[in-house]
């Protein structure tokens, strides 16, 4: 049983009981549990800057011609690279792939300048190009941009720059605030261009918390835990609250005994929110 409390707009779950009979929370089966980028396909391209770029591209499941084709964009976290949403390790990207198996999804898992992306501009770019690409090989009735960590961070940057382009977001232990964000950061000077004290505009401009508007019409789903200490859920829990009371769709789930991890079932969720949002309001 999960008592809920509601503090702001994000839910503080609290576990009361790990074990239900013999499962234990988080550990629920997932479509590509112990697979490998092998199993997808590997998509080498000339990025803007003339060097080579890739990414991965997998259907969990056969594709319906009869349903509404959706697009999962999932991003890496730090030190990482595209092989971290296949490896069956991750509820966070489990939870991606069976939310795409559950929706005719196909799965983008681009490299976006590995292993310190932060959403730079290079990264930006190439995310660009994937998405022209892959608009350009299937019409694509839906796009959802998610990933954990620097992945969740990243997708709130993408969408604030390009709201446009994308119909919904989860974000699972993202910061929201690159300004006031103060870890990683050689790496996330490097991918910017520069230090928050060279260039505060760029960062800004990077952060979500800033331009909530552009969230209005793009359901937003983030997953927090309260004891984070390596990207700590203040920004984006702010965030939320903000986006909520100008209205826009969000939901914002904090569990209150996790530090930097989003469980299956939270994540699960989260997915399904921004889906059932984005359907509903197609239905209007």
């Amino acid at each position: 049983m999960l008592k809920l409390q509601t503090v702001v707009s994000c839910a503080i779950v609290t576990l009361a009981v790990l074990l239900s009979a013999n499962k234990v929370l988080g550990d629920e089966p997932a479509t590509q549990r112990g697979s490998s980028p092998t199993q997808a396909t590997r998509v080498e391209f000339t990025a803007f800057d003339q060097t080579r770029q890739a990414y991965y591209e997998y259907a969990p499941k056969p594709l319906d011609p009869t349903r509404p084709l959706m697009l999962f964009i999932a991003l890496h976290g730090h030190g990482s690279n595209a092989d971290q949403i296949f490896s069956g390790a991750y509820a966070e990207f489990n939870a991606t792939l069976d939310a795409a198996a559950d929706n005719n999804g196909i799965v983008i898992a681009p490299e976006y300048r590995p292993t310190t992306s932060w959403m730079g501009p290079e990264a930006e770019k190439d995310v660009l190009q994937i998405i022209e690409e892959q608009k350009s090989k299937r019409k694509f009735a839906i796009v959802v941009i998610s990933g954990g960590s620097m992945g969740g961070s990243s997708a709130l940057t993408f969408t604030a720059l390009h709201p446009e382009l994308i119909d919904g977001v989860v974000a699972m232990n993202p910061t929201a605030n690159h300004l006031e964000y103060d870890k990683f950061q050689d790496a996330i000077s490097e991918s910017f261009g520069g230090t928050k004290q060279e260039i505060p505009l760029e960062y800004k401009a990077r952060s979500a918390e800033y331009f909530p508007e552009r969230f209005l019409n793009v359901p937003t789903a983030i997953t927090l835990g309260s004891k984070d200490v390596v990207v700590p859920p203040d920004s984006a829990r702010r965030f939320a609250a903000v986006l909520e009371k100008i209205g826009g769709k969000v939901l914002c789930i904090e569990r209150s005994d996790l530090d930097h991890t989003t469980q299956y079932p939270e994540a699960r969720r989260a997915f399904q929110f921004v889906v059932d949002a984005i359907s509903q309001a197609r239905a209007q």
